[in-house]
């Protein structure tokens, strides 16, 4: 039952990510820099939020690759994993199928074409340099995340506030290059609900944003350990 609980606001962690995040996109479309301050603030606040709202309950990762950095770290088990990354897929889904209802029901125009998706239109459709957008602001985010919730730090009780800020920061060079993803469940929802209504761009590219940010986790993951086990 406790794993369940953790699973439920998991999907409802990132469903409101999702919600938040690409709504705001959609809205601005990002174009100016607004826009982008706009929806990196968004997504990062809502990481703030959530983290005081379930993050006592599973910890708040509402990111697979976040869940990987802790697997890889030791801090959940593969069952636990794949039950996290399910969960937040479902969200996602959830999330972008409301988006699709709301803006559909209003009448509202998607300033992104496709429900606030990734792609890879800022880096000229370069698939290594998008990689590596990814995979390197992945890296620095779940690097941070690694440092502010070890226990071996004692951050207190501002790591959910150091964490969305981050998310913040991070959006404010991704956006204008890959729309920023980072998150590979963040990434899917918008690219399924977009094929749905008929824009298969994002779908096609969606593995570029599910790989980068998994080996960058990863390699944060591997890192940090390396980093916290020479600390005396």
């Amino acid at each position: 039952m406790t794993n369940i609980r953790k699973y439920v606001a998991e999907c409802i962690g990132t469903m409101t990510l999702v919600l938040i995040g690409c709504g705001t996109a959609m809205l601005t479309g990002c174009e100016h820099w607004s826009g982008y301050l706009a929806t990196a603030l968004a997504f990062g606040l809502t990481i703030v939020g959530m983290a005081y709202c379930v993050g006592n309950i599973s910890g708040c990762h509402i990111n697979p690759a976040v869940s990987l950095g802790v697997l890889i770290s030791g801090g959940m088990t593969g069952a636990e994993f794949a039950g996290y990354a399910v969960s937040q897929c479902i969200g996602s889904l959830l999330g972008s199928v409301l988006l699709m209802i709301i803006f559909g029901l209003g009448g509202v125009a998607d300033q992104t074409g496709g429900f606030g998706s990734n792609g890879l239109a800022g880096v000229n459709d370069n698939i290594i340099a998008g990689l590596l957008v990814e995979i390197l602001l992945t890296f620095i985010f779940v690097l941070t995340i690694l440092g502010v919730t070890s226990k071996k730090a004692n951050h207190g009780s501002f790591g959910g506030v150091v964490i969305g800020f981050t998310l913040v920061l991070v959006h404010l060079l991704g956006i204008g290059l890959t729309g920023t993803s980072v998150n590979p469940a963040r990434s899917l929802g918008p690219a399924v609900v977009a094929a749905i209504t008929g824009n298969t761009a994002p779908i096609i590219q969606l593995w570029v944003f599910i790989a980068g940010p998994f080996a960058g986790a990863a390699l944060a993951a591997m890192t940090y350990k390396f980093l916290e086990n020479d600390k005396k």
